[in-house]
């Protein structure tokens, strides 16, 4: 199921500087979440597994099938949104899983996500919403008028936005830091270097054309909220201009807060929604 993916050096000096011993592996077959018996071979490539378990009591009763199974006792990596590379603190080292519905896509675009899912596993925020959210998952719910699977999906982009806000500062710096050509690299460097900035410049450049024209396709109901949601939250990351009213979670309060600022964010949002 799974084979060690191998790093050019521009990615094993992101990770030696980053997330120092975190295996990196190409997966075989797509996936959302990993079967236990199929994340349990994860074992063969790192020194120890350690499942995380989470109180059922976080979670409002109409949360999705997925969220129980995930907070439960069976050894669960990735859950559906964690895009093209997933990770795990679940395991020591760390792991970063590629799927194979990234082949075909640009080579610099990958290495971008490989990076950033090492500058993820560095910074130590929680590998997924729920840790993140915790027992405020249940006011998140009830701070919404959106479907349980709607409301999953919002609480995955806010949870985006903040790894967003702590992973934008790393991205921002690799302009000019390094080289990718190992016979250019400078001694001393961080291991970033000018080709990574340039795909995360890039990809918020293409985002900049959709967000621009999302508050007037929620207004006319052609983009759902929680689709929405998704967009503008997964462009935090990005040098970009935030919409209304996703904007207000481009903030250094929200950096600061959390979740007790996202739920006070969809209260805020969805009573203004109703007027």
């Amino acid at each position: 199921m799974f084979a060690k993916r191998d790093l050019p050096s521009v990615l094993a000096d992101v990770r030696a500087a980053q997330a120092p011993g975190t295996v990196v592996l190409d997966a075989e077959r797509d996936f959302e979440t990993l079967p236990a018996a199929v994340a349990e071979s994860l074992g063969l490539f790192v020194d120890s597994l350690s499942p995380a378990t989470y109180p059922t009591g976080w979670l409002p009763p109409s949360a999705p099938d997925q969220v129980f199974a995930y907070a439960g006792e069976d050894f669960t990596v990735s859950m559906p949104g964690d895009g093209g590379v997933a990770w795990t603190t679940q395991t020591d080292p760390p792991t970063i899983l590629v799927k194979p519905r990234l082949e075909g896509s640009p080579p610099e675009f990958v290495s971008f996500l490989v990076a950033e899912a090492l500058v993820q596993v560095g910074l130590d925020v929680p590998e997924n919403f729920l840790p993140f959210f915790a027992e405020s998952y249940r006011a998140l719910d009830a701070a919404t008028t959106l479907s349980p699977a709607d409301t999953y999906q919002l609480a995955v982009a806010l949870y985006e936005a903040y790894v967003g806000l702590h992973t934008r500062p790393v991205f921002a710096a690799w302009e000019g830091v390094g080289r990718s050509d190992e016979s250019e690299r400078s001694e001393g460097s961080d291991g970033s270097a000018p080709d990574l900035h340039a795909a995360w410049r890039d990809a918020g450049e293409r985002l900049e054309p959709r967000l621009s024209g999302l508050p007037e396709a929620v207004a006319l109901g052609r983009t759902d909220f929680a689709d929405a949601a998704e967009l503008a939250c997964s462009a935090i990351k990005h040098d970009v201009e935030i919409p209304t009213p996703f904007g207000a979670l481009d903030t250094e309060a929200y950096r600061e807060y959390g979740p007790d600022y996202a739920v006070q964010w969809a209260e805020t949002t969805f009573e203004q929604l109703e007027e």
